[in-house]
């Protein structure tokens, strides 16, 4: 898998966090094609607020905001996992400006908020959703086991 990530803001102190490694467990859990390209961005609360308003149409920074490209549902058929083509997951875009603070909210590391943020995010673009209630029951409990994998590969919480 491709895992492309640019560091417009606070690359310092992100670049040392094992970005990519998380967002390859999770895909390879959620089962996505090895053939599979998905881009994370970081970005300043000035340009999430700007994908948020014209893209939600709600004024104001968002923690984290994903972008499908290619569909899950559509691309595992029998004819696609033959294909030679890249499967485009999508985009996710993190303000870690606004992780910082929900990390201070919370209780937790500017670390653990960014993997739950990235884990998040990426699950958006396997299918999950949180709009109704059930559907976040499962989104938040399929976030947790990936969490709790991580974390106990990585060597314990955050």
């Amino acid at each position: 898998m491709d895992i492309l990530i640019s560091y417009a803001h606070r690359e310092a102190d992100l670049a040392g966090l094992p970005i990519e490694a998380l967002a390859q467990q999770v895909l390879a859990a959620e089962e996505v094609p090895d053939r599979a390209e998905v881009s994370i961005s970081f970005v300043d609360d000035a340009t999430i607020a700007q994908l948020n308003e014209r893209y939600r149409s709600i004024a104001g920074p968002t923690d984290v905001l994903s972008f499908e490209c290619d569909s899950v549902a559509d691309e595992l058929s029998d004819a696609a996992m033959v294909s030679e083509h890249v499967y485009e997951v999508g985009d996710v875009i993190i303000a870690p400006d606004v992780a910082e603070r929900q990390a201070s909210e919370y209780g937790q590391s500017f670390k653990a908020e960014i993997e739950l943020l990235l884990v998040h995010g990426l699950l958006h673009l396997c299918g999950y959703d949180h709009m109704r209630d059930d559907e976040a029951r499962i989104m938040e409990a399929r976030e947790e086991e990936l969490l709790h994998a991580w974390r106990t590969q990585e060597g314990g919480p955050r």
